[in-house]
């Protein structure tokens, strides 16, 4: 009975260590994965930073006829989901700063790129500064960077950009003081150089930025009259081809 009983034990121990070593193996390799995809992340980032640079250089130097307002625009979203994902994923804070100050630094490049362009070409680009910090101290600032993301979606002519009000970087610094922004009173939008404290709703923006709506009607009718003019067009050499 207790030889029964010891080998009961041996063969759920041996049962236990093989199910805790076959976990620590699997858990040990979707970790290095993961590690693995970081670094290709952060590699990732650097191209683009570099990328975006050369193209601060080339825009400058293009007609307005080649210039195209959202020309950035898709290379600083694909940056800030690439970081926001590094930000939950690499545990070396020290990185993820350094990303962040890179990105945050192309963002006011980028600002400042626009209003040259504006001023020269008249391109409607409607700028929105955001400023936030951790959940831990700003309970509603992923609500309010989950409304402009949408916002983002429904008004491409709007650009946003985002600064973590505690990152340290001089030039964050200076338009922080331009601004009058308080790490009291976060998260804060800046519309129309005016600033906004507190949670904005998706309404609260419209309001302050009604100029927004209008582009938005104004780029759909042009889409629905291309699109019926595409239409006319097929309709046209197919009534032809018929004929033929």
């Amino acid at each position: 009975m207790i030889h029964q009983d010891v080998k009961r034990y041996l063969v759920v121990f041996v049962i236990t260590l093989a199910l805790f070593v076959t976990t620590l193996g699997v858990s040990s390799f979707f970790s290095k994965r993961k590690l693995e995809n970081i670094k290709t992340i952060q590699d990732q980032i650097g191209i683009d930073i570099m990328s975006s640079e050369t193209q601060f250089q080339l825009l400058q130097e293009l007609s307005c006829k080649d210039v195209a307002a959202n020309t950035l625009s898709d290379t600083l979203n694909d940056l800030a989901d690439k970081i926001a994902y590094s930000e939950q994923n690499i545990k070396n804070t020290d990185e993820v700063t350094e990303l962040k100050r890179y990105y945050s630094l192309l963002e006011i490049k980028d600002y400042l790129l626009m209003q040259k362009i504006k001023a020269k070409c008249g391109t409607t680009v409607v700028p929105v500064f955001y400023f936030y910090t951790t959940a831990e101290k700003c309970s509603e600032c992923i609500k309010q960077s989950a409304v402009l993301t949408e916002l983002r979606r429904d008004y491409p002519e709007m650009r946003v950009y985002s600064f973590d009000y505690n990152l340290d970087l001089s030039a964050l610094q200076s338009l922080i003081k331009i601004f009058k922004v308080e790490d009291t009173k976060l998260p804060a939008l800046v519309m129309d150089e005016k600033l906004y404290t507190g949670f904005q709703s998706i309404e609260d923006i419209e309001r302050a930025m009604p100029q927004i709506i209008k582009m938005r009607e104004k780029r759909l009718k042009a889409e629905a009259s291309a699109k019926a003019l595409q239409e006319l067009e097929a309709k046209t050499l197919e009534a032809k081809n018929l004929k033929n």
